[in-house]
């Protein structure tokens, strides 16, 4: 409350003669919190609370300017007060791309996410060496290592012996050689369908970038086509990655020339992704006592054992999957 109140007093100083109205917008994993603006003429604008003691508002604002220079449709900062962690910024509406996307037809989805990949070409062709923190090899296996360490460990309770342990590190060594080797471009990190806008023009709105970096290509497509929060069917996935790789090889974007290669990429990107977010959802679950995640690992973990299923150099973590399969069960969870 104390927060709110000193939100308020700074909207105050920026609007000494307006009336405004403030309301929750949103909130996310970390401690940031959103608050809607209305004022007397019915203009909104967000602020964003973000305590200083915990978030820092720099990156934000530096990656807010490399996309919107990038043409992407991200929140306009209006003003900003970094000692106090707030940002006024415009608004992007009400309706993400999962609440527009529930219940829709694949004609729906084609169209938003053709939208979706149009702006995501325009921020990877934008992108600079030495502008964003390197998606390197300390950071891929520091997400990896969640894996076991608070979705095995911890919510499981299952404690591997050595010997699996080596093979889990193997295969780590694997993913880590696969991602390193792809073409480098700006990464959202988080593209995914709570954290897209739709709108009815510059569509997509873009949130949630602050944890940007540099890195492999395919990453944020899967984190928009694997998404841990909405299920398409494979062919039509196929379709859309079909449809970027095409439009990002016309824009002169390092993709593979051989789709079979770009789409190898993009699977082993995507076991990465997947065993961080399984260990990220337990933490929220375990550490934060954020139960909200709970329900969708299931749908990550399918992603997971299917992308395993393909590659020989991903048997081994398939085999761990396969023994951790009845302690699996007796959480709830069936694949």
């Amino acid at each position: 409350m104390q927060r709110q109140q000193q939100l308020a007093g700074w909207l105050d100083s920026l609007f000494p003669d307006e009336q405004f109205t403030l309301a929750p917008a949103s909130a996310d994993a970390s401690f940031r919190r959103y608050f809607r603006a209305t004022f007397a003429d019915g203009q909104t604008r967000i602020v964003m609370d973000a305590p200083p003691q915990h978030e820092d508002c720099r990156p934000f604002l530096h990656i807010a300017g490399l996309f919107e220079t990038a043409g992407a449709h991200v929140p306009h900062v209006h003003a900003q007060d970094l000692e106090q962690g707030f940002l006024l910024l415009s608004d992007l509406g009400n309706t993400t791309y999962l609440q527009a996307l529930a219940g829709a037809g694949t004609g729906t989805a084609r169209s938003l996410y053709g939208d979706a990949t149009d702006a995501l070409i325009n921020i990877q062709l934008a992108s600079r060496d030495n502008e964003l923190p390197p998606y390197n090899e300390a950071l891929l296996m520091r997400e990896m290592r969640l894996f076991p360490d608070w979705y095995i460990a911890r919510h499981l309770g299952v404690t591997l012996n050595d010997a699996l342990m080596a093979k889990l590190e193997t295969v780590f060594a694997r993913i880590i050689a696969n991602n390193l080797a792809q073409p480098r471009v700006y990464v959202h990190r988080d593209y995914h369908s709570r954290n897209l806008m739709m709108l009815e023009q510059n569509n997509p709105g873009i949130l949630d970038f602050q944890d940007a970096v540099y890195g492999p290509i395919t990453y944020d497509l899967v984190s928009l086509f694997k998404d841990a929060y909405i299920r398409w069917e494979e062919a039509d996935v196929i379709d859309w990655l079909i449809r970027y790789w095409e439009k990002a090889r016309k824009a002169g974007l390092p993709v593979h020339d051989d789709f079979s290669a770009f789409y190898r990429d993009y699977e082993w990107m995507g076991v990465q992704r997947h065993l961080k977010v399984l260990g990220i959802f337990a933490r929220l679950y375990h550490r934060d006592g954020k139960d909200g995640y709970l329900k969708d690992l299931p749908l990550v973990m399918s992603y997971l054992r299917a992308a395993c299923t393909r590659y020989i150099d991903l048997k081994p973590l398939l085999n761990l999957l396969d023994t951790l399969e009845p302690q699996i069960s007796k959480e709830g969870y069936t694949f």
